[in-house]
């Protein structure tokens, strides 16, 4: 058993909204996943979200159509508002209080994002949800979440994912692929390891906050991540590559 966080930045990515649907929003998952939040939230673990928009639209595929790249990059941070108000109804009707706030002004559904406000929204135990990204086109929401993890002074960045952990290689390509349990920022950076995009990993290490990679649909890891059980794989400077 590891250290307890107190106060955690939780990155869910679009796609982990829709389930086994190829495209869109699955309310039964959604329902899930809150779940899994509200009965964190309740043990008293402060937590704020950064939800991707992936699986609504997302910049870079826009971008490769032939759209704008900034063009496309704002209509993929729509979508993550669209994701993150979603997941506050879901929290909401288990009776967590929770706030969205936005990168881009959105006034008449969210909060503008204002960091001191979202710090004495965690104090007062209410989930905090950051939609829009950072608000600036060519930086993904894995950068949003290093970012905002940052500014509320995080003791960890959660990367719920889909798979258990960060390998050597795809482990969907290959069956011998390796999982690591803990690794350094530097090699992930030297191995170009798809944790998260390099500059998030950089903002992480430049800031000393932990990255820890687990599955999300295995139900109790959040809570078992935030106890600091050893699932999937931790990411930091005092840990050994392993």
């Amino acid at each position: 058993m590891g250290k307890t966080y107190q106060r955690v930045l939780l990155k869910l990515s679009g796609e982990a909204l829709m389930g086994t649907m190829s495209y869109g929003i699955d309310g039964t998952v959604v329902q899930t996943i809150a779940q899994e939040i509200a009965d964190v939230v309740r043990s008293g673990v402060q937590i704020a979200i950064v939800v991707g928009g992936g699986n609504i639209f997302r910049g870079i595929k826009g971008a490769a159509a032939g759209m704008d790249r900034a063009t496309a990059d704002y209509i993929g941070m729509i979508a993550t508002v669209m994701n993150a108000m979603t997941l506050q109804d879901a929290l909401e009707q288990m009776g967590v209080p929770t706030r969205v706030q936005t990168a881009i002004a959105m006034q008449e559904v969210a909060e503008p994002y204002i960091r001191r406000r979202a710090i004495r929204h965690l104090e007062k135990n209410r989930v905090v949800i950051f939609g829009a990204g950072s608000g600036n086109p060519f930086f993904t929401t894995d950068t949003t979440a290093a970012l905002r993890a940052a500014e509320i002074n995080a003791d960890v960045v959660f990367k719920a994912t889909q798979v258990d952990g960060v390998y050597d290689c795809d482990p969907k390509l290959n069956p011998d692929a390796k999982r690591y349990q803990s690794l350094t920022y530097s090699h992930v950076l030297a191995h170009d390891l798809k944790v998260m995009d390099s500059t998030a990993i950089a903002l992480c290490k430049d800031n000393n906050i932990p990255i820890m990679v687990f599955d999300l649909s295995r139900r109790g890891n959040i809570h078992r991540a935030v106890v600091g059980e050893s699932i999937g794989t931790i990411v930091g400077d005092s840990c050994e590559v392993r």
